[in-house]
């Protein structure tokens, strides 16, 4: 849990197709903020099916919600733009998240 909290906190870069994957333990409308978080980020809330349900973009430093559309399995953060850079929006597909136990 405390590795979740953290997340990406105080990292002052990400490599390019660097992110993190959150592993929730149920299905629900998970949230994510940004406080001591040095760098843009954007997070795509992902349901236990694989498909997208939500994209957010997060500021640095903020401590705004950005909370799934809906029930969400899993959350993945990356650089900002990152999912619009590559045309992955909400309802775009990702395989293999059911491998991923929580922790």
């Amino acid at each position: 849990m405390a590795s979740r909290m953290q997340g990406l906190m105080h990292r002052k870069s990400l490599p390019a197709n660097g992110g993190m994957v959150f592993v929730f333990d149920e299905d629900a409308v998970h949230c994510m903020w940004m406080k001591n978080t040095l760098i843009p980020l954007a997070v795509a809330f992902i349901d236990r099916a694989g498909t997208i349900v939500s994209i957010s973009e997060m500021q640095p430093h903020s401590e705004q919600r950005h909370c799934a559309a809906r029930p969400a399995r899993y959350a993945l953060e990356m650089n900002k733009d990152w999912f619009a850079q590559k045309g992955i929006g909400p309802g775009a597909k990702l395989r293999g998240l059911d491998r991923l136990a929580p922790r």
